[in-house]
């Protein structure tokens, strides 16, 4: 279909475009910006005047719960949220039952986005077999099979020499490893973040050390090793500072933070709900606002949601007792307008760590609307509001935002110049 989108200021920050100007859409891909081209018949007009045209969001950390965890939520549901949230390629993690280990559980996936989802999915493979830490993954194989980038998550490695040769295998091929920096011992029986705000409410706490340990040491390998690697989720001001330094003597490194880490503090925590549960945990003042500033100076390039929808009964239990983690996907541009309008980003800064940003970390062909690129685009209304949880999407309602009224509000998500989602 050739659509045209009319009126409405494109913000691009892959190509620097921040202009009043429309769309044009055919076969799926961006025709042209600005001037209709010559010969193209207009077939659907979407009046875009007052609204915000950007690339599709790319959100590179998403779970999807689909084989095994079906209670949690499915491929179809959550790439329905994804589309709500704006978001049009997402990177699904291997935490399913059986894990992401084999060809097989990756083209079940991969077959089960093309029949069903509203979003591309590109699967993150286990880094290990299982994930056990003991043996790694076929992981040539699995790269054939689609995967973009492989991860251990939160699971150690079995020792460090294992660690050292699959970061040498890795950077043969050319792979890229995902890191969860999180020390073992030093986590141990925690639940929360280590503070006096933590220990008065008789939280077993998780120091600031389990990061920075862990990521002082994955530096390392992954400089004697030269693989390509992106540290997931960073929770702490010291954890961003290494990772500049890192940047700052030429590794090739990259990282994001889940976007509730830039919004909510350990404080969150005084009435013990478990809908702020996560792992690793919510950190002090300090450390939101050393995210922040790694945010807006780029050294962390990528905002993520960290989606992990969980079934009502997965939160029932007193807090240390329930799994942790959010449902945020459909959020995720609503909160990124919360930073824009609490003066935390700009709007350009903000739409450039949802797009772009992680596009250049996972190596995906997503992230711009340059002319001749894949139509995956949001429209958006920056002076509109989104009540959370009103229409609600994902099969997890495990999101502590729900009730709140929150700033801007997606009108149309496009994937491949086709709507996937619209909403008044």
């Amino acid at each position: 279909m050739r659509i045209q989108v009319s009126g409405a200021r494109l913000l691009d920050p892959a190509s620097g475009i921040d202009q009043i100007c429309d769309i044009f859409i055919e076969g799926g891909k961006v025709a042209a910006l600005g001037e209709k081209p010559s010969g193209f018949s207009v077939e659907q007009l979407i009046d875009a005047r007052n609204l915000i045209a950007a690339p599709g969001l790319v959100d590179i950390n998403a779970s999807l719960r689909e084989p095994g965890y079906g209670r949690k939520g499915n491929i179809a549901s959550e790439t329905r949220a994804a589309a709500g949230g704006g978001v049009t390629s997402l990177c699904c993690t291997p935490f399913t039952k059986p894990v992401l280990d084999t060809p097989a559980v990756a083209e079940l996936i991969l077959d089960q986005a093309r029949d069903h989802g509203s979003s591309r999915v590109y699967p993150l493979g286990a880094f290990t077999q299982g994930l056990a830490g003991d043996h790694l993954a076929e992981l040539v194989t699995l790269r054939d099979a689609g995967c973009v980038a492989f991860t251990n998550g939160l699971v150690p490695f079995a020792n460090n020499r294992l660690l050292r040769h699959a970061l040498e295998y890795a950077s043969t091929f050319g792979l890229t490893v995902i890191f969860q920096p999180q020390d073992r011992d030093l986590a141990e029986g925690g639940i929360a973040h280590e503070s006096a705000a933590t220990n008065f409410r008789g939280l077993s706490g998780i120091p600031e050390t389990a990061e920075t340990v862990a990521l002082a040491r994955d530096l390392l390998l992954v400089e004697h090793s030269g693989v390509r690697a992106h540290f997931s989720q960073i929770t702490t001001a010291r954890g961003a500072e290494l990772i500049a330094r890192a940047q700052q003597r030429g590794l090739n490194v990259t990282a994001d933070v889940a976007m509730y880490q830039l919004i909510l503090t350990d404080e969150a925590l005084l009435d013990f709900s478990s809908l702020y549960h996560v792992q690793p945990p919510l950190r002090s003042l300090a450390d939101r606002e050393g995210l922040r500033e790694a945010v807006r100076s780029g050294v962390i390039s990528a905002i993520a949601s960290h989606h992990q929808p969980h079934e009502a009964d997965a939160k029932q239990d007193p807090f240390a007792a329930t799994e942790p983690g959010i449902s945020s996907i459909e959020l995720l541009l609503p909160l990124a307008m919360s930073l824009v309008q609490e003066g935390v980003l700009d709007l350009p800064t903000a739409i450039a760590r949802l797009t772009s940003g992680p596009a250049r970390a996972m190596g995906l062909n997503a992230g711009s609307l340059n002319v001749g690129a894949q139509a995956d685009l949001v429209l958006f209304d920056p002076n509109g509001q989104t009540i959370a949880g009103e229409n609600w999407l994902s099969t997890g309602s495990n999101c502590p935002f729900i009730g709140h009224c929150l700033p801007g509000r997606v009108r149309y998500t496009m994937l491949n110049g086709r709507i996937s989602f619209k909403q008044d």
